[in-house]
């Protein structure tokens, strides 16, 4: 056997162990500061990933490093709470090697999360962005001998995203009066934060959002023909105009994605209820100009930044209902 998929199978052994005969629904990937969500799991089985077989251990801010399974919306869901990226040092294979358990464990579908950068100067702080495309400047994880056992040596990207759960996502959102943004999603190596010149590039080559995760997962899970869902929580507005003073902190992008992440369990708590409105998360634009700010139209067609972020809704809803049907 191919020693990548001996791994593969035996992390997935190990899991499947610990959750009695469950095949799971659905596959989760909790970005940045939003592994919240997945403490609303309803009868969790926890499993760290330093106990998993051959799985790496997270590193980053605001990455728990916990694989959970449990009930989430009345159906068996797993969830990555933390996910592994390619600054951290690891190879390709073992950023998406999660993905691919997935598969084995039985997923029928992928939701994958993270924090992004706004390159789009009409997204504000506390937006969520629905992923429609990407554009990616990551290592491609199926690089080197093809796993057969999970799908061609050249897959169609035509549809990253499926198109089907996007829709839906929009039809929720519009029912619960929740405006969504959508756009293109770029992923480059890190952990630097790009520079004003970079942005500006990005903006011109047609992305929206700009972060250093999510695409190599995405790539593996169509790899293997599972159909994905994808959202970015807009923690900052990566623009090339900023205030002199202005420095990026990867601690506000944790900040801010914890704030979403609280309207993500309000959400899941009330089934699908629209979530009331609370206090605004920092961002890391605190010294932009105020001309930018005045210029862009907030969430929901709000003026002022506080306003978008008092309105931010969740992504839990996303998870239950895109994927998952809610009663």
């Amino acid at each position: 056997m191919d020693p990548r998929v001996e791994k593969i199978m035996t992390a997935a052994e190990f899991i499947a162990a610990k959750l009695d005969g469950r095949k799971p629904v659905v596959g989760i990937v909790l970005g940045s500061g939003l592994g919240k969500l997945a403490e609303k799991i309803e009868n969790p089985t926890v499993i760290p990933y330093k106990e998993i077989p051959g799985f790496p251990v997270s590193t980053a801010v605001g990455h728990k490093g916990n694989f959970i399974a449990g009930e989430l919306g009345g159906k068996f869901v797993v969830a990555m709470q933390g996910r592994f990226h390619y600054y951290e040092g690891y190879p390709m294979g073992l950023v998406t090697l999660p993905i691919r358990v997935m598969k084995v464990l039985g997923i029928q579908y992928l939701f994958v999360s993270n924090a992004a950068g706004g390159v789009n100067y009409d997204f504000k702080v506390g937006d969520l962005m629905v992923i429609t495309d990407h554009i990616n400047h990551l290592p491609n994880p199926l690089v080197g001998p093809n796993m057969a056992e999970f799908g061609p040596r050249f897959p169609d990207m035509t549809r990253p995203y499926d198109k089907g759960l996007r829709m839906k996502a929009f039809e929720i959102a519009a029912g619960l009066g929740y405006s969504l943004k959508s756009g293109v999603y770029f992923a480059g190596t890190g952990p630097s934060y790009e520079t004003p010149a970079e942005y500006k590039y990005f903006r011109l080559i047609g992305a929206d959002a700009v972060g250093m995760s999510t695409i190599p997962e995405v790539i593996v899970a169509r790899h293997s023909d599972i159909p994905v869902f994808g959202m970015s929580v807009i923690t900052n507005e990566a623009h090339d105009d900023y205030a002199e003073d202005y420095v990026n902190d990867g601690d506000d992008v944790v900040v801010a994605a914890d704030a979403a992440a609280d309207r993500m369990t309000a959400c899941s708590r009330r089934r699908m209820a629209p979530v009331g409105h609370g206090t605004a998360g920092s961002t890391r634009n605190r010294n932009r100009s105020s001309e930018r700010k005045a210029e862009k139209g907030g969430f929901c067609g709000t003026k002022t930044k506080s306003d978008a972020q008092e309105r931010k809704p969740v992504v839990a809803f996303f998870c239950c209902s895109a994927f998952v049907p809610c009663g």
